[in-house]
């Protein structure tokens, strides 16, 4: 892997800004030293520059930690002109999901806030999240509600996330969750490493599943937290033939890494006879059964009582209007 640019903006000035006096200083809000924001972007400068727009006038000022894919548009020098305060990191290429892990090495807070670059979180619900995990030790991740922009309405995943029938303990501060929304949730930083965080072979697509599950292995608990919101203004510079395309593929390789064998049959059966019959769907099950060697070697059936927890989802799973494989 190429060794990441980091930026870090320089101490002195910029000669357009005027220092606060020490009075001015004093009235400054404190702020939450709890969570850091992660942000992977590819190509979507002005996206993105709105996204750190709002993130900046967040109560919690967090820090932001940007990871650059590779991308083409003056990405990287937009950020450090107009965002010099946010941590840059340019590994030169596009690492998808990886580009997560490289940013949360970095991480210095207990907890780490994902949003993409086409969304940000609403004032207060950072520390909102962070006042959860403060409080519930066993709790990993907490996922927010997510509102479509410009219209202000509910994602259809919200609804399915509000109703989750995955059993869980009565202290939970919500209802419990299968897998998560890396654009909608903060994870507790700790849990996110061990875990050893998004799979290089995923790439982007659905690459939660299997990140989740392993948390839930791990002891760790995830949460819908209804209070906590998102908003999410989708990017026009997205290639949705491809997105499913991966998609379906890392479902598959999610199902084959972790499920038994009878559900994952029943899943493998399932998923070929309701995705879209054509070249994407086609070439998707073709990568996922070209890497069956690796699948054999890395497989690790999950524990009963995470299993349990997806038997549970496998109904709502087949009914989703959220959920369907299009584009």
């Amino acid at each position: 892997m190429t060794a990441p640019h980091d930026h870090t903006p320089h101490d002195s000035t910029p000669h357009d800004r005027v220092p606060h006096d020490h009075a001015s200083h004093d009235r400054t809000p404190p702020g939450d030293d709890r969570t850091t924001v992660v942000i992977i972007t590819h190509n979507r400068r002005h996206e993105l520059l709105r996204t750190l727009d709002r993130l900046a006038e967040l109560p919690e000022r967090p820090e932001v930690i940007v990871t650059d894919n590779g991308s083409t548009d003056g990405t990287a020098a937009a950020v450090a002109r107009h965002h010099p305060e946010v941590r840059l990191l340019r590994p030169g290429r596009n690492l998808g999901a990886v580009g997560r892990n490289l940013a949360v090495r970095r991480v210095r807070t207990p907890y780490v806030a994902f949003c993409d670059d086409d969304s940000w979180w609403a004032p207060g619900s950072l520390a909102g999240a962070a006042d959860l995990l403060d409080k519930h030790p066993a709790l990993g991740a907490v996922t927010a509600r997510i509102v479509v922009e410009p219209d202000g309405t509910e994602d259809p995943i919200v609804e399915e996330l509000r109703h989750s029938p995955v059993p869980g303990p009565d202290w939970l501060p919500g209802p419990a969750l299968g897998s998560f929304l890396a654009a909608a949730t903060v994870l507790r930083t700790d849990a996110f490493r061990a875990a050893g965080g998004f799979h290089p072979r995923l790439w982007l697509g659905g690459e939660e599943e299997l990140l989740a599950v392993d948390l839930a292995a791990d002891g760790w608990w995830l949460v819908y937290a209804d209070h906590l919101t998102i908003h999410h203004h989708p990017s026009e510079a997205r290639d949705s033939t491809l997105r499913r395309r991966h998609g379906i593929r890392n479902t598959l390789w999610f199902t084959w890494l972790r499920r038994p064998a009878g559900p994952a049959l029943r899943r493998t059966l399932h998923l070929a006879r309701t995705v879209p019959r054509d070249t994407a769907s086609l070439r998707a099950f073709a990568e996922a059964a070209t890497a069956l060697p690796w699948l054999l070697r890395e497989r690790r059936v999950l524990p009963e009582r995470v299993e349990r927890r997806l038997r549970v989802l496998e109904e709502s799973q087949r009914h989703s209007r959220a959920r369907k494989y299009t584009g």
